[in-house]
């Protein structure tokens, strides 16, 4: 049996490395490809002009690297928040994101793959200003379906992102991103899988992916402290496993929260961690 995954990894572990720079050390690691945080771009990511972004894709396609898309999507500007009961605030996050659906698009356009997009930002999303947990998911479905048609256009997926409840209280399990997906109806909007943010999860996690499989888009991995693979003890075996038996096509991603002891260490370490899984499975 062979286990073929395209392996990537987030940048803002590299934090304030030029990108070209980035770039060149990903690839070195044995990387395939990079997920960005447009936060590390530019703190007003709508800002970049078009000749940067074509300057930022023509950089990753010299080193060979595949544009994964982005993820961290509302840690600047300021001031954003998806679900809160301040309208004008609200409509404010949501042309962000159709801003930050539109810089996916023109990064990627150098590659064969679509873009997507993680939407985890916990702090942005969870309920606030005196509204329930029920209100601020309706927030956030209704802000979903609203940008669905022009990612649909630019070949972007959003991914709503599960996170447990101790970081949001705005959807925590699978199920209820699932759920949401579902709800709207568009191929632009699907889900993913984290290891580390599926804290919240009851059932395994290779079965969680496996049940839903159909919506799950990419897959973040890490160990549940936020460390990097190989660092604690989170078996990746049976998730590789399911993922490999139903012929995932998607990007494998390392995102970490501890940036220590270096990103160089950190991706080649991780890399080398899960590498020895997968040989493990195949012999």
């Amino acid at each position: 049996m062979a286990f073929h995954f395209r392996q990537a990894i987030c940048n803002e572990v590299y934090e304030k490395r030029p990108f070209a720079e980035t770039c060149r050390s990903i690839k070195q690691a044995g990387y395939d490809g990079i997920e960005i945080a447009p936060f590390t771009l530019d703190e007003y990511p709508a800002s970049i002009s078009p000749a940067r972004r074509r300057e930022y894709a023509s950089i990753m396609d010299s080193e060979g690297l595949g544009f994964v898309g982005l993820h961290w999507l509302m840690v600047s500007p300021r001031g954003l928040h998806v679900t809160t009961p301040d309208t004008a605030v609200r409509e404010k996050s949501w042309r962000h994101i159709r801003d930050l659906v539109d810089l996916c698009a023109d990064l990627a356009v150098k590659q064969t793959d679509p873009g997507i997009m993680v939407f985890g930002s916990p702090k942005q999303r969870g309920s606030t200003g005196g509204i329930s947990r029920a209100q601020a998911m309706e927030h956030y479905a209704r802000g979903l379906a609203s940008v669905a048609d022009q990612a649909a256009s630019r070949g972007v997926t959003i991914l709503a992102e599960a996170l447990p409840s101790a970081d949001c209280d705005v959807m925590n399990t699978i199920a209820e991103s699932a759920g949401i997906v579902a709800g709207i109806g568009s191929p632009a909007i699907r889900t993913m899988f984290d290891t580390h943010n599926a804290a919240d999860e009851v059932h395994p996690h290779d079965a969680i992916v496996d049940r839903y499989f159909d919506v799950i888009r990419h897959i973040h991995i890490n160990e549940m402290d936020g460390r990097y693979p190989g660092t604690g003890d989170y078996d990746f075996k049976p998730l590789f496993e399911v993922l490999n038996r139903k012929d995932y096509q998607g990007w494998i991603s390392l995102e970490v929260f501890d940036f220590k002891p270096d990103a160089d260490t950190i991706a080649s370490e991780s890399l080398r961690n899960i590498r020895s899984v997968i040989e493990r499975l195949e012999s």
